[in-house]
């Protein structure tokens, strides 16, 4: 993968150019129908996904409403790092690319990418407080 897809991410804006490297070694692209569950909430976080293009709708439980994530979003950090859990469902609302890294491979490069571990946790806990 071309480490220019991943810097136009801004969770990826302040990354090395050795972390954007190892980074997009490891991602991998999956499309998704309008429509689609992604991830559904109480299933394991086992990803993280990032959104290329696209957009998706977040409802948590109980939720009214919920929002909607567009390109350049991330989703699935909470329950990857935080909780083991996911908090959330998360559908396509139009068709959808998604860059994923899985949680196997992020422990594979954690120890080459502390910026990017950093990153994720800050949003990871700023939504976490919401």
């Amino acid at each position: 993968m071309d480490t220019r897809r991943l810097a136009a991410f801004p969770v990826f804006a302040d990354l090395p150019a050795s972390e954007l490297d190892e980074l997009a070694a490891a991602m991998r692209e999956v499309e998704y129908d309008a429509g689609f569950p992604v991830v559904r909430a109480e299933g394991y976080g086992t990803a993280v996904y990032f959104i290329e293009y696209g957009q998706v709708d977040v409802t948590a439980d109980g939720e009214e409403g919920g929002r909607t994530l567009a390109r350049g979003d991330m989703f699935g950090e909470i329950g990857l790092l935080l909780t083991g859990q996911r908090t959330a469902t998360v559908t396509a609302r139009t068709p959808v690319k998604l860059l994923v890294l899985s949680g196997l491979d992020f422990e594979r490069i954690r120890p080459r990418v502390p910026e990017l571990e950093r990153s994720l946790r800050r949003v990871g806990a700023e939504r976490a407080s919401r």
